[in-house]
């Protein structure tokens, strides 16, 4: 395990194991953790860690929460969290708040893998941990029997076709919470829709404010952290309400006030642009008739 400003890095999915005093896993690539088998005492307990691996955490049940960034996620009500190598998470103080399994697997074993070259579309990999997915009773019995299943594939002697039949059980894993987590985002619009709410909100005073003239057009990194949202969680709630992503979604808003400005003042294109943060008033041009099938000179002479 190696330390650099303070944050564990744990490269391999068998120092892990060591750390938590666990056996050497069975595939030096895969393993599932019952952290109801994991010693208190083994675990780096308020210390920043970084795996080189994904992780897939399920929990039925969780009493205690788990830091992630500047928040914290509460797996009271039990789901799904994901986590890609490099992301650095803080464990609880308290190792016995922490129920249920987690599968962890090595970019490099699925990397010969179609799923390696597609894991990347799973998008819940960059949501925050406080973006994890929150299981139905029917849901949870669902996954419980994957984990099942991949854990019986662990417990075989690994011969030529387990490689193959674990990254299958994994994809088919990551599917249904492809799944689940479009359930979650129809199930959740009143809260999603408060959010757009939100995003309108943001966008309006943004240029209220005149931002633009100070920090430029406003950015996908900009929102999310206003909203307090990963940038891929934003993306994927909004495509799932209004069909558009976070970009998309700004650029017309950019748009819609650029109508306005063209319609209610006697400012130049040039102008216009340059209020609305771009820095060059072709690039303004170019997206304005790529929104409108107009340029912005004949959208405003269709006023006059």
């Amino acid at each position: 395990m190696k330390q650099q400003s303070n944050i564990h890095q744990i490269q391999s999915i068998s120092k892990l194991l060591r750390i938590l005093g666990l056996p050497a896993p069975l595939h030096p690539l895969v393993a599932l953790v019952d952290y109801n088998k994991v010693s208190i005492d083994s675990f780096p307990r308020g210390q920043k860690v970084s795996l080189d691996f994904y992780k897939i955490s399920f929990k039925t049940s969780f009493k205690g929460q788990i830091k992630y960034g500047q928040g914290y996620y509460d797996f009271e009500e039990g789901g799904l969290a994901f986590l890609k190598p490099k992301q650095i998470v803080h464990p609880p103080e308290d190792i016995e708040s922490y129920e249920g399994i987690a599968l962890y697997f090595h970019p490099d074993f699925i990397r010969n893998h179609p799923l390696g070259k597609k894991i990347n579309q799973y998008g819940f990999f960059s949501y925050d941990v406080s973006e994890a997915l929150f299981l139905s009773a029917k849901e949870k019995k669902i996954i419980a029997n994957l984990f099942a299943t991949i854990a019986h594939e662990l417990d075989n002697n690994i011969d030529q076709f387990s490689q193959h039949v674990l990254v299958s059980q994994i994809e088919l894993l990551l599917n249904y919470s492809n799944r689940f987590y479009n359930r979650q985002f129809i199930t959740r619009k009143a809260i999603n829709h408060d959010i757009v709410t939100s995003l309108d909100n943001l966008l309006n005073k943004y240029f209220e404010e005149d931002k633009s003239l100070q920090i430029g057009l406003p950015s996908v990194k900009y929102i999310s952290r206003e909203l307090k949202l990963s940038p891929r969680y934003l993306s994927d709630m909004l495509s799932s309400l209004t069909g558009l992503n976070t970009q998309q979604y700004i650029q017309n808003a950019i748009i819609e006030k650029a109508k306005e400005k063209l319609s209610t003042t006697n400012l130049s294109v040039s102008q216009i642009a340059y209020e609305l943060g771009f820095e060059h008033s072709q690039s303004f041009s170019k997206l304005f008739k790529t929104k409108t099938n107009i340029s912005p000179s004949e959208f405003r002479h269709s006023f006059n």
